[in-house]
């Protein structure tokens, strides 16, 4: 089974080529710009996607994957996990949205499952994330809709712009 891995985190993409090479996998990682014809030229079974993946976006290449290789697994793995962009992903097309740190047994299954859905993933995402991580992903949602326009934003949210940027300082809960 083929899988590429693209992420722009060297020791995270470097583990996981390791890991899954030793679990059967052939291995192709990507960890500068790519393009997408350069990951349909891979022709891979699997492919695992860094949300944010230096300056491009996994979501990106979900769209064009799916319709050069509508066989493939798609999984999207993010360390800024939102249902939005989770929800946006299924609509593009990912088979799987998962956030960092991951556990490996559930990423490999992720990769190798072809009946997992990911409305379950999503679903037990929101079931798990505590009030504070919630408030960190409303703030974000708001402040990408506003484009980044910090003083916008603390205006929709009812607080004070130093406040938000102190909460915004601080690394997702």
């Amino acid at each position: 089974m083929k899988l590429v891995i693209v992420d722009d985190d060297i020791a995270l993409l470097n583990a996981l080529s390791r890991r899954f090479s030793q679990r059967g996998f052939t291995v192709v990682s990507f960890a500068e710009a790519v393009t997408t014809d350069q990951l349909t030229a891979q022709q891979a079974d699997t492919y695992l996607l860094d949300l944010r993946f230096a300056s491009q976006s996994g979501l990106s290449f979900i769209a064009p994957l799916r319709q050069a290789l509508p066989a493939c697994r798609i999984v999207l793995l993010t360390g800024y996990a939102s249902i939005a962009n989770a929800v946006q992903a299924v609509k593009l097309g990912a088979d799987d949205y998962l956030t960092k740190p991951v556990d490996l047994l559930q990423l490999e299954q992720a990769l190798r499952s072809e009946s997992q859905a990911i409305t379950h993933t999503m679903q037990d995402t929101a079931a798990v994330l505590s009030p504070d991580q919630l408030e960190w992903e409303h703030i974000n949602r708001v402040l990408s809709e506003q484009n980044g326009n910090i003083s916008r934003t603390a205006e929709l949210l009812g607080m004070h712009r130093r406040t938000l940027q102190r909460k915004l300082a601080k690394h997702r809960p």
